[in-house]
C-alpha cells in the first residue's frame, strides 16, 4: 500500500492561505482511504488554521517545523529542543538591513521549534506585498543569495527556501528528511512537494526517494488535485 506524505503551503494550499473548500472535502475522504503524513516548514498552529482540525486529526502524523515537532491526532509526540545562536541572529539582522526590497512589515526573525525562519519582507505582510516580494525574489534571486552565503558561514547548519518568501534554517540533518526514519525501507512512499529544487525545503525528503517510491514536483494546490485524481486511490 502506498504511503502518502504531502508539504502544505504551496501544496495542499494557497501560499499562506486556507484550503480550497472543494479541495479540502475531496482530501478529507482521500485521506480516510489512505495512509497520509504532513510535513510542513510551518509550525502546527499554522497549519491547524490552513487545513482545519478535520484533516489533521484524520492523517497519522502532522511533522511540523520541517518534522523538527511531530504530532499525532491531538497529541503531541516530540520537539526539538535546538534554538539558534546569537550570531546567526546577528546575521539575519545584517541581511535585513542589506536588502535593497522596501517594503518591511515585522516579524521578519521567527523562531520555531527545532528552526528560524527568516523573512525579508516580514510575516506580516499582505497579499500585496507578498506578490512584490515574489516579483523581486525572481528578478534578484535574493533568498538563494542569502541561503548560499549562511551555508557557507554557518557549515554546521543548514538553510533553505521554504514558501513565496521565507528562508528555513535548522541543523543539518534536521531537514523534511529525517521522518523516514519512521517508515520501513520497503514501504513506498509518494512525496507531493512545491519546492523540490535543489535550494528547496522539499528536496532533502524528494533527493533521497527511489523507485518504487516517487517525489512529485508540483506548481501548486490544483496541480495536486489533478495528480491525485490521475492516481486514483
Amino acid at each position: 500500500m502506498i504511503k502518502y506524505i504531502f508539504d502544505v503551503d504551496g501544496t495542499l494550499t494557497p501560499s499562506r492561505s486556507r484550503i480550497d473548500e472543494s479541495f479540502e472535502t475531496w482530501f478529507l475522504d482521500f485521506c480516510n482511504r489512505n495512509e497520509v503524513y504532513l510535513v510542513t516548514g510551518s509550525d502546527y498552529a499554522k497549519t491547524q488554521e490552513q487545513l482545519g482540525d478535520s484533516i489533521l486529526h484524520q492523517v497519522v502524523r502532522v511533522y511540523s517545523c520541517s518534522g523538527n515537532d511531530v504530532w499525532s491526532k491531538e497529541r503531541h509526540e516530540s520537539t526539538s529542543i535546538w534554538q539558534a545562536q546569537e550570531d546567526l541572529l546577528s546575521t539575519l539582522e545584517m541581511f535585513l538591513s542589506s536588502s535593497k526590497f522596501s517594503i518591511r512589515t515585522g516579524k521578519h526573525i521567527e523562531h520555531r521549534p527545532g528552526t528560524l525562519n527568516f523573512s525579508v519582507v516580514g510575516r506580516n505582510a499582505s497579499k500585496s506585498d507578498r506578490k512584490a516580494y515574489v516579483e523581486w525574489d525572481e528578478k534578484t534571486k535574493e533568498r538563494e543569495k542569502f541561503a548560499k552565503k549562511l551555508n557557507t558561514l554557518f557549515p554546521q547548519l543548514h538553510t533553505s527556501i521554504g514558501g513565496e518568501t521565507g528562508l528555513d534554517i535548522y541543523p543539518k540533518g534536521c531537514d523534511k528528511s529525517q521522518i523516514l526514519t519512521d517508515f520501513h525501507i520497503t514501504d513506498v512512499l509518494y512525496f507531493f512537494g512545491d519546492r523540490m529544487d535543489k535550494m528547496g525545503n522539499d528536496y532533502p525528503l524528494g533527493s533521497k526517494l527511489t523507485e518504487p517510491s516517487k517525489a512529485f514536483h508540483v506548481r501548486d494546490w490544483q496541480h495536486t488535485f489533478d495528480l491525485l485524481k490521475e492516481i486514483g486511490d
